[in-house]
């Protein structure tokens, strides 16, 4: 996937995350941290969990911790959803490449 275009002027963090999850494809994954960096926040990967948690309606089963494990707390909700867009997850895990 290419990278999108850094936050544009005058964009929210909140926005701008919103705009980089929706171009996220059905069955491919980004990191929270990959998020922040293309959203202009290198470090800002906490941050990127805090605006999916703002901001309803985004793909947000598409973004993954950088390790590739889900999140004990939405775990099995967003293994299911990441099955159906056909990703492979065993053990809480996205599987690469």
């Amino acid at each position: 996937m290419s990278p999108a275009p850094r936050q544009r002027s005058g964009e929210s963090f909140d926005a701008a995350v919103a705009r980089i999850v929706r171009s996220i494809p059905a069955g491919e994954v980004l990191s929270y941290g990959d998020v922040a960096k293309r959203a202009g926040a290198p470090q800002g990967a906490r941050a990127v969990a805090r605006a999916l948690s703002r901001t309803h309606g985004l793909p947000w089963w598409r973004v993954i911790r950088a390790d590739g494990t889900l999140a004990e707390a939405v775990a099995a909700e967003q293994a299911q959803l990441l099955r159906a867009e056909g990703v492979r997850v065993a053990d809480r895990r996205v599987a690469r490449g």
